[in-house]
């Protein structure tokens, strides 16, 4: 019997996007009214090659919360993390001292959040997770949007274990 859990979030907040356009729009203004219709932008304008290091740095940001995604895997033999571009974790169910779906309420955003009471948070939105306790004494949690489907799949885990 192979058990499976597979869940693939990304950032899908309409006022993120929304915030993130507009963040977007201020570079193609100054790069359209500077470097094309040769007006300087802004009281204190950049250089253009002010103007298109902030563009790039700008649509660079946009890109990454674009492209950013958080993936969980889980079998009979363990838990697979990979919150792109930045962090893969794998963990084997041996390594594992305790693991239960929780509400982990608001941890100062989404994203990675450090030190919380749950160790390192990897989320994309809302505020349930599965809280990982290690047997090393690391914990770390990783935010879901099927906590039911989740707590199934730990359940068979479990009973499987147990037998």
């Amino acid at each position: 019997m192979n058990i499976v859990f597979k869940e693939t979030q990304k950032f899908s907040q309409w006022w993120l996007w929304l915030i993130l356009i507009g963040i977007g729009i201020l570079p193609i203004l100054g790069i359209y009214k500077q470097l094309i219709i040769g007006e300087k932008f802004g009281d204190k304008p950049m250089s253009d090659l002010g103007i298109i290091i902030f563009a790039l740095f700008v649509f660079s940001l946009i890109a990454m919360f674009w492209f950013m995604q958080l993936k969980t895997e889980i079998d009979q033999n363990e838990i697979r993390m990979h919150f792109f571009p930045l962090v893969k974790k794998r963990v084997n169910w041996k390594e594992i001292k305790n693991a239960e779906i929780v509400n982990y309420g608001f941890v100062g955003g989404w994203g990675i959040r450090l030190w919380t009471k749950y160790g390192t948070v990897y989320n994309m939105k809302g505020n349930k997770g599965l809280a990982i306790a290690l047997t090393d004494g690391n914990k770390f949690l990783i935010g879901t949007q099927k906590p039911e489907e989740l707590t199934a799949i730990l359940e068979k885990i479990s009973a499987r274990n147990i037998k």
